[in-house]
C-alpha cells in the first residue's frame, strides 16, 4: 500500500492491524423475463464480519469508485450492490473502548451510486446513470468485553469469523433502472459527512451528540477478491474525489476536488460490487 492511503483506507482486523484516522454467487441460469444475471461481482464470499474500507469523513473524501468489465450479454436495468463498513455507535465510539449499540439499531442515510463511461485515458466520461437512495444501516455491534481484549479492545465479535472487528460490514443493493450498459464502466459511490461530501451536512445536526454522527464513521467497502465475474480493467487504480492531495497516490501534483483517475496505490484494494442485468 502507498503510504498517503493511511488516512484513507482502514483495515480491519482480519487484515492485520488497523491503519486508523478516521457472495461469491453459483453460478446463474440462463437469463429470462425475471432473472437478473450476476455480470460482475468482486465481494468477497462469505462476506466477513468486515473489509478494509475508504471513510469519507476521514479522508476528506465525496466521490470512490473503480473501472469493472462485464462478462455475458446481459446489460439492461441492472442492479448495483456494494459493500459499506460502518464502525459508529449509537453511544461510545469505536476508538474509545465505550461502543454500545442496541441489537438491530439502525440509522438512514442517503447514499448515491454514479455510473460513468470510461473516457480517454481511462479517465471518468459521460455519467450516463446515477441513483440516490436512502438506505438502513446497521450501527456496528457493541464492544465485546469478553472476547476482544487487549489489543482488540473496544471491538465486537463475530462468532461466524471467530474475530473482532471495528467496523461492521454489510451489502446494500439498489436498482439503476432502465440503464443499458456498455462492456466497461466506471461506478462509484458518493455521500455526504459531516465536514466532506458534495454537500457537506455540517456540524448542527448530530455531530455533538453521544456517539457522534454515524456517517461519520461509514466507510466504503474495499474487496482483496479477484472478481468471480468479470474484471478489473485497471487492479492497481481507483477512482476518487478528495479535498486533500495527500490522499491521492501521487500524494500531491494531481488536481483535488474532482473526480478522476488515482493511479498506482490500489492494489488489492479494489471497490467492493456486484452487478446483476437482464
Amino acid at each position: 500500500m502507498h503510504k498517503q492511503r493511511t488516512r484513507a483506507l482502514v483495515r480491519s482486523a482480519a487484515f492485520g492491524a488497523a491503519i486508523l484516522t478516521a457472495g461469491v454467487f453459483a453460478a446463474a441460469p440462463a437469463a429470462t423475463a425475471a432473472t437478473k444475471v450476476t455480470i460482475y461481482n468482486n465481494i468477497p464470499a462469505p462476506l466477513p464480519g468486515n473489509v478494509p474500507s475508504v471513510g469519507f469523513e476521514a479522508s476528506a473524501a465525496s466521490e470512490f469508485g473503480g473501472q469493472v468489465t462485464f462478462e455475458s450479454t446481459e446489460r439492461t436495468k441492472p442492479q448495483a450492490s456494494l459493500v459499506l463498513s460502518s464502525w459508529g455507535c449509537e453511544s461510545g465510539s469505536w476508538n474509545s473502548g465505550d461502543c454500545s449499540t442496541l441489537v438491530g439499531a439502525t440509522f438512514f442515510h442517503p447514499i448515491t451510486v454514479n455510473v460513468y463511461t470510461v473516457g480517454a485515458n481511462n479517465e471518468p466520461g459521460d455519467l450516463i446513470g446515477t441513483v440516490t437512495h436512502t438506505f438502513s444501516i446497521p450501527y456496528r455491534p457493541s464492544a465485546n468485553y469478553t472476547h476482544c481484549t487487549g489489543d482488540n479492545a473496544g471491538k465486537w465479535y463475530s462468532k461466524a469469523d471467530t474475530t473482532c472487528y471495528n467496523g461492521k460490514a454489510v451489502v446494500k443493493s439498489v436498482s439503476l433502472g432502465s440503464l443499458d450498459l456498455p462492456d466497461s464502466v466506471i461506478i462509484s459511490v458518493a455521500y455526504n459527512t459531516t465536514h466532506s461530501g458534495y454537500n457537506p451536512i455540517g456540524e448542527s445536526a448530530c455531530y455533538t451528540e453521544a456517539g457522534g454522527c454515524p456517517y461519520d464513521a461509514l466507510n466504503v467497502g474495499t474487496s482483496v477478491s479477484l472478481p468471480a465475474k468479470g474484471t478489473q480493467p485497471l487492479p492497481n487504480d481507483a477512482y476518487f474525489n478528495s479535498a486533500q492531495a495527500s490522499q491521492y497516490c501521487e500524494g500531491g501534483p494531481g488536481s483535488t476536488g474532482t473526480f478522476r483517475l488515482d493511479a498506482g496505490c490500489w492494489t488489492g484494494f479494489q471497490p467492493a460490487f456486484r452487478v446483476k442485468a437482464l
